[in-house]
């Protein structure tokens, strides 16, 4: 009886003994102290500020108050003006007034015109006419040009004319020949007739004959040829062999009659024994019989 009541004493005292490391075990550990200085120089949740001493107290106001500062300058909800002191505040309000100014003038963000001055107002309604005459020049968005001086309206007429002759030029769907002068309709069928010769030189599909000279056909003509042997010449699937000469249908078989050997004779390649010269077919044979060299060990 008394050594049952020992063995289970000493089960009870090893139980406890084990009870507190595995509850520690399970408890989250709190950072160490540079992780809880850095947690709380950048305001995480981990952060103990109970935990912090005195010096570590004042870099940690020092980087709330960097963070504050930037919160305000980035117009965030975060920002607490009255922590700013009156430098910070006054410079604060130097770069809320820049922002505002720099927003209306460029016509981004949010512009509040109530905030500025009469020359800064000004200088505002400049830019945005400005912009609106560079629309209108450019052609992009709407134009109204009612209100454009007399100089503007002429500098939009101009450019509107200008951009017509480079759309008829560029070969643009849009084009608008009835705008065109007589000069700048001169202009745009030269173009026209350079474009479809390049097409027409490059075998694109846009290209029209009916449209070359008689110089020009004849320089299709010879590109096309120059495409179609080089075509043949690499075994290209485009070739097509009815077009060819004479003399450059002489050219490839002879080509082909000298890779036909070459690839029979080094074994490698498509090889049509067939189609070799009497003098090779009997070497090609001989080699055969023979096989290839064995290997001494």
């Amino acid at each position: 009886m008394i050594k049952n009541s020992s063995r289970m004493a000493w089960a009870l005292v090893a139980g406890l003994g084990l009870w507190p490391a595995s509850s520690m075990a399970e408890t989250p550990q709190a950072p160490d102290g540079r992780a809880n200085l850095q947690a709380c120089r950048q305001n995480l949740p981990a952060c103990d500020r109970a935990r912090l001493s005195l010096s570590e107290q004042t870099e940690v106001a020092r980087a709330d108050h960097a963070r504050n500062v930037l919160d305000c300058r980035n117009g965030l909800a975060s920002c607490a003006p009255s922590r700013l002191d009156p430098r910070e505040a006054t410079a604060l309000a130097v770069a809320r007034h820049d922002r505002n100014v720099s927003n209306c003038t460029d016509d981004i963000g949010a512009c509040d015109r109530s905030r500025l001055t009469a020359s800064e107002d000004r200088a505002v309604a400049l830019a945005a006419r400005q912009r609106q005459v560079s629309r209108c020049k450019d052609g992009f968005g709407a134009c109204d040009p009612s209100g454009f001086t007399d100089s503007e309206k002429a500098e939009v007429t101009l450019a509107q004319r200008q951009r017509a002759v480079a759309d008829c030029n560029s070969g643009r769907a849009d084009c608008d020949r009835a705008s065109l002068t007589r000069s700048q309709e001169l202009e745009v069928s030269q173009a026209e007739r350079r474009r479809n010769l390049t097409n027409c030189m490059q075998g694109w599909d846009e290209c029209d004959r009916a449209k070359l000279g008689q110089q020009e056909a004849s320089a299709v003509d010879l590109a096309r040829q120059a495409r179609n042997m080089a075509e043949c010449r690499s075994g290209g699937a485009g070739c097509d062999y009815s077009t060819l000469s004479l003399s450059e249908s002489a050219t490839l078989a002879d080509a082909e009659r000298q890779r036909n050997a070459t690839a029979c004779r080094q074994g490698r390649g498509y090889c049509d024994p067939s189609r070799l010269t009497p003098a090779a077919a009997p070497a090609l044979a001989a080699q055969r019989d023979v096989g290839p060299p064995t290997r001494q060990p």
